[in-house]
């Protein structure tokens, strides 16, 4: 299959760039207070994951010195972090509600500040918004949103695989061809490639690197990059992310899972400099560091500080957002970042002890920073992904539909997945297995109209009864990955319950010694993610935990409030 800017112009017309950002339909929009209440007005502040920690800090020190505006009213700060790519969707999405008059301008969801981990979402919400509503720059241009911090770009590596991918002028392109990392540096041990990124889609890092990667095949800067060269290059790229191990949308967890997991989980990250340094952070004294290896050219990943000024920013709440935006960039907020791992968006502020070779970083790292390539190229670079170069995935969903799922369980679940299912990309499948005392026959789903139905049906179908056989279901779904691998496939479970088990044959040790048989020190590489759905206390979260923990994954808890949500989350993984 190639993309041709055809297609890419017929899928734009049909759903526009934002899908290529965040999907087509309705976008979930962060919570947010109301924007007056009685104590003064709330600002709202989106910002990308990898400042969130910073802009938390930051502004629960704002409002402890009490703001006020010029006329005495009081005001508040609130952070809010996301993916970029979910920052941007969902402030597109809101713009366009208001254009079409179905939200109000003082709707509580609107922020008065961004700030994108990078350049390229910034350019791609200038091009949305300009195209909503043409000249009216609501949106300030990347130069003229001040910086509050950056975080390059590197590859996260052991000590003794470093050496070879420092050594070579475009890592990209000699990873896409390497099978192990002694084809990159004869000393190195033989250990096969294997990499992790996040998701474009939803996650600035992710793009970063998705441009990156086609750059580097191409040997072009990305700003000169044309429609035409994603086509002639994505071969290229599939090979990189043919050896991905998973998505995700965090990069700090991507990193510290490398770190829990050990190199034949993954064996090298496109994550941020303060990511590694994340990392390094949270090991044990007694166990080696990762390193930060600094591409010949790579992102900077300046985060800036974006004021809209479209009629959902009143004049009060622009005046209180340029108090937060000068706060942010005091001394004493840029040491805060700094402390985050992120380098300072204001000269003069030392980077502090974090930027050193213990936290596997290189404060003196030089570099040419990339610029973001045109917004019409990013997009064919996303079409590409979803459609071609991504890795695919066969992931097993185990969905307990026991006797204890009654009430507004079972009803929000059935929601969760006919949302997972619509979601599911071209380069996706799911398989189905409802379980309670007894395991039913999987279902298998795609993106086709004939997978849908199966799903409707299968979702339809799903009644609460009977016992809970956790572990044999668990069993049940890796076997079946077992008999029906997909070749080149990410293969995944994920099992969702809200009760112990009550009803296998077998106990949790014996799941456990069967499910390392297909791990990431084999073959198989099998993942296993669990969700504990409910209370604790209704479920067994130890052996939950046990169970993705061993196996390359990772446990999560949801209710009827958030399982929305934490699925979606989940789904971009694979």
């Amino acid at each position: 299959m190639s993309v041709t800017s055809l297609s890419i112009k017929r899928h734009l017309a049909t759903c526009g760039i934002l899908l290529l950002v965040g999907g087509c339909g309705s976008v979930a929009v962060p919570d947010a207070p109301a924007r007056t209440t009685a104590s003064g007005l709330n600002i709202a502040v989106h910002v990308g994951s990898a400042t969130g920690g910073f802009c938390r800090q930051a502004v629960e020190r704002f409002n402890a010195t009490r703001p006020v505006l010029g006329d005495g009213t009081p005001f508040r700060a609130s952070c809010t972090a996301a993916g970029s790519g979910d920052v941007v969707a969902a402030f597109v999405d809101l713009t366009r509600q208001w254009k079409n008059g179905t939200v109000r301008a003082d709707d509580p969801r609107f922020a008065s500040m961004l700030s994108l981990d990078g350049e390229i979402y910034h350019s791609q919400l200038l091009d949305q918004i300009d195209q909503l509503f043409p000249g009216k720059d609501y949106i300030p241009a990347i130069i003229d949103a001040p910086l509050l911090a950056s975080s390059p770009m590197v590859l996260m590596a052991r000590s003794d695989l470093a050496p070879g991918l420092r050594a070579q002028a475009e890592p990209f392109a000699a990873l896409a061809q390497a099978r192990v990392h002694r084809d990159l540096d004869k000393n190195a041990p033989a250990l096969p490639v294997h990499f992790v990124q996040t998701a474009p889609t939803r996650s600035n890092s992710g793009l970063q690197t998705l441009v990156a990667e086609f750059a580097a095949v191409a040997r072009k800067r990305p700003e000169v990059l044309e429609v035409q060269d994603v086509a002639r290059y994505q071969e290229q790229v599939k090979q990189l992310q043919s050896k991905v191990t998973r998505y995700g949308v965090s990069t700090d967890a991507l990193a510290q899972a490398m770190a829990r997991n050990g190199p034949y989980w993954a064996s090298v990250g496109s994550v941020y400099e303060s990511s590694v340094i994340a990392a390094n952070s949270a090991l044990p004294a007694d166990q080696p560091r990762f390193e930060a290896i600094y591409p010949r050219a790579t992102f900077t990943s300046n985060m800036r500080a974006i004021l809209p000024s479209g009629p959902w920013v009143s004049p009060a709440e622009r005046e209180a957002a340029e108090q937060i935006l000068e706060y942010l960039r005091t001394p004493e907020s840029q040491r805060l970042a700094a402390e985050q791992g992120l380098r300072p968006g204001v000269p003069g502020v030392p980077l502090g002890e974090k930027f050193t070779a213990r936290y596997g970083v290189n404060p003196e790292a030089r570099y040419d920073s990339l610029r973001p390539p045109k917004p019409a190229v990013v997009a064919a670079m996303l079409d590409s992904w979803r459609f071609y170069t991504k890795r695919p995935s066969l992931v097993v969903l185990v969905i307990d539909s026991s006797g204890s799922m009654e009430g507004e369980k079972l009803p929000t679940v059935q929601q969760t997945l006919q949302n997972y299912v619509a979601s599911l990309g071209p380069k996706e499948k799911v398989v189905l297995i409802d379980f309670d005392s007894d395991i039913q026959a999987p279902v298998l789903v795609d993106a086709s109209p004939t997978g849908r139905e199966r799903a409707e049906r299968f979702i339809a179908d799903l009644q609460a009864q009977g016992g809970t056989a956790l572990y044999d279901a668990a069993l049940y779904a890796r076997d079946w990955l077992r008999q029906n691998r997909q070749a080149g496939a990410i293969h995944a479970v994920v099992v969702l319950t809200d009760g112990q088990d009550s009803a296998s044959r077998i106990d949790l040790e014996r799941l456990r010694a069967e499910l390392q048989t297909s791990g990431f020190s084999t073959d198989e590489r099998v993942a296993f993610f669990t969700v504990g759905y409910g209370k604790e206390g209704e479920f067994n979260p130890q052996a939950l935990k046990a169970i993705a923990e061993y196996n390359g994954g990772y446990y999560l808890q949801g209710d009827p409030g958030t399982i929305r949500r934490l699925m979606a989350d989940l789904q971009v993984e694979f």
